[in-house]
């Protein structure tokens, strides 16, 4: 999943984005809540239960990004003793109890939609995660409030990222425009979602994913989302 091209530096094309977009479209897990630590561990563990052994490392190439049922498809692929719809549920409980023991936003959010707010510039989340499993996160470090009506899962749609369907929809949703709409994603498949909606998209790197992985965002990374609103 890594890019060959080199990673965009960042630069005011990002700032002039955020400040032209009518709609900014948030990737939940890695962008607005600090999950993308937690879940690779969880997924390696488990597959390696089922006789396909993975690293943490292993599991951000593998399915970074990708819908739940991308991943229940190919464990089920590779493992080597049955494995049935539980598996998820199995692998969505033990997510959520490890993060209910550390809940945390990523740096900044709060102020970042505080500045959104004043501006009058509408967001929402668009995840790949499932409806309970986006509540469950955004519940507990206190944002589910600040989406009201505008949450968005793979689960709405007929496919997933990278496919364009989870962005649009929330586009059209939100009555907004494609074109101007900004993603804010850290993921490969979504920034391939994103290109594919012909929405501009910004990487962002406060997670684990290497700037690299990045390096087709349209407006380049940010480690740091405050810096787009003038935050720090």
């Amino acid at each position: 999943m890594t890019s060959p091209s080199r990673p965009h530096p960042p630069t005011a094309s990002a700032v002039e984005a955020l400040a032209a977009a009518e709609l900014v479209i948030f990737d939940c897990d890695g962008v607005l809540v600090d999950t993308e630590r937690i879940g690779p561990r969880v997924v390696a563990a488990m597959t390696t239960e089922v006789g396909w052994p993975l690293t943490p490392e292993d599991v951000r190439e593998l399915f970074l990004g990708t819908p739940e049922p991308y991943l229940l498809a190919e464990v089920r692929r590779h493992a080597t003793v049955p494995v049935d719809a539980s598996w998820l549920d199995d692998y969505r409980a033990r997510v959520a109890a490890a993060f209910d023991a550390a809940p945390h936003t990523m740096p900044g959010v709060p102020e970042v939609l505080d500045a959104l707010d004043a501006r009058g510039t509408a967001y929402c989340v668009a995840s790949s995660g499932s409806h309970s499993r986006i509540r469950h996160s955004l519940t507990a470090t206190g944002l589910w409030d600040r989406f009201p009506g505008r949450i968005f899962s793979a689960e709405d749609v007929a496919e997933g990222k990278p496919a364009p369907d989870l962005f649009l929809h929330a586009a059209a949703e939100c009555g907004a425009p494609p074109a101007r709409c900004l993603v804010v994603e850290d993921s490969p498949a979504g920034i391939r979602a994103a290109l594919a909606a012909g929405m501009p998209v910004l990487g962002y790197t406060g997670g684990p994913t290497p700037e690299s992985w990045l390096a087709d965002a349209t407006h380049g990374t940010v480690p740091d989302l405050r810096v787009l609103v003038g935050a720090r």
